[in-house]
């Protein structure tokens, strides 16, 4: 997933949310500027931001060119460079490295360097091939949005210690295994 200098740090998604086309809470939702173009390229490409003033966010551009639309990743599971991710993170606890989308941005060290990067092709971050099947999927709302707050549009390992909210805010909405 993430390659800086000869390591490589990776590790399976776990937990997922949606931005889609029109949707109030997502960044393209009032159209395309010079901080949210990225996800307005095609599907595949990173979109990276910073927020409250301490954190980077990542996210997959997930339509057509020219149609604003996004998948936050929220947390995943560390396969590869644990140790450097302890590191980078300043402690010891595996669960809590990327648990969390500005833990993840963290632990991966994505800055908005990285904003724009073909998440499919060779290069500093990238999008692989899963290592194993998922677990049950599960669906809730949201975390930490204001608009459109009830839309099962977070999507997460059932019973996986990675997600950034083990529990769901309200209980998950539908099985889709």
């Amino acid at each position: 997933m993430r390659k800086i200098g000869r390591n490589k740090l990776s590790g399976h998604i776990v937990e997922t949310e949606a931005y889609p086309p029109g949707d109030q809470a997502g960044h393209a939702y009032s159209g395309r500027t010079a901080r949210n173009q990225s996800l307005f390229l095609a599907a595949g490409f990173a979109y990276v931001y910073f927020i409250y003033g301490t954190s980077y966010m990542l996210n997959v551009s997930a339509e057509a060119p020219g149609v604003g639309a996004g998948v936050l990743l929220r947390a995943i599971e560390p396969i590869d460079g644990i140790e450097i991710m302890k590191r980078l993170r300043g402690t010891a606890k595996v669960t809590d490295l990327a648990r969390g989308p500005g833990r993840l941005a963290a632990a991966l060290q994505i800055d908005l360097r990285l904003d724009g990067v073909d998440l499919c092709a060779d290069g500093p971050l990238w999008l692989g091939t899963a290592v194993r099947d998922p677990a049950r999927i599960l669906m809730s709302p949201r975390v930490g949005i204001t608009r459109e707050v009830d839309r099962p549009l977070r999507f997460f390992e059932a019973a996986s210690p990675f997600v950034s909210r083990p529990y769901p805010i309200s209980p998950p909405v539908k099985n889709t295994s």
